[in-house]
């Protein structure tokens, strides 16, 4: 048995950190897991920019609201939904993920959880488990299912090297440069003729 485990941000939504850094005016925010590996690092550094200019859950999520998925990323899904069984990984938090759900037609998704006070701030965070999206595919292959991954990000890599077939769409040249013998997708179109061939093969 097949199953497709794709990320999120960056796949089939655009990155919510780079559209809260646009609708904040903090360019630092934009920072990503396609700029930087370690996602401790990079979510204590988020953080502390939320506390330093005293923003919370409700401007972050205000943000979310006026995000759609990238163009074609439903129908894309949608199609892909209809042949196999498909999980969405991200390292996202589940406060986040609501609305951008709805929008994709309720998928599955796995993601991280915030800690929120009663004021609306964001004091910290818990990781699903740890290597949450490696961990996950493993796991999957433990009760017998094979699976294919796909993302587009350094936290990615490990989820998709450890899958039968693994792909990166639309990835920084930095990530495509550095790991050459990963198929990387552009469009939606050819990305779903990628996972089609994996699903028969």
């Amino acid at each position: 048995m097949n199953i497709v485990c794709l990320d999120l941000e960056g796949v089939l939504v655009p990155e919510i950190w780079i559209a809260f850094s646009e609708a904040s005016g903090i360019p630092e925010l934009k920072r990503t897991t396609r700029d930087e590996p370690d996602y401790d690092k990079l979510m204590h550094f988020r953080l502390e920019i939320l506390k330093e200019h005293r923003l919370g859950i409700k401007e972050i999520r205000d943000t979310i609201r006026t995000i759609d998925p990238l163009p074609g990323a439903k129908a894309f899904l949608d199609a892909l939904r209809a042949q196999t069984q498909v999980l969405i990984l991200s390292d996202t938090f589940e406060q986040f993920a609501a609305p951008l759900m709805e929008k994709l037609g309720y998928p599955t998704i796995m993601c991280n959880s915030l800690e929120i006070g009663a004021d609306g701030a964001i004091t910290g965070y818990r990781m699903r488990c740890e290597k949450s999206k490696l961990t996950t595919v493993k796991a999957l292959q433990s009760i017998g299912y094979e699976t294919i991954a796909a993302g587009d990000s350094f936290n990615d890599l490990a989820m998709i090297r450890a899958s039968r077939a693994g792909f990166l769409f639309r990835a920084p040249d930095s990530i495509k440069e550095a790991n050459p013998d990963l198929q990387t997708f552009e469009t939606y179109e050819e990305f779903q003729r990628g996972i089609e061939e994996a699903l028969r093969s």
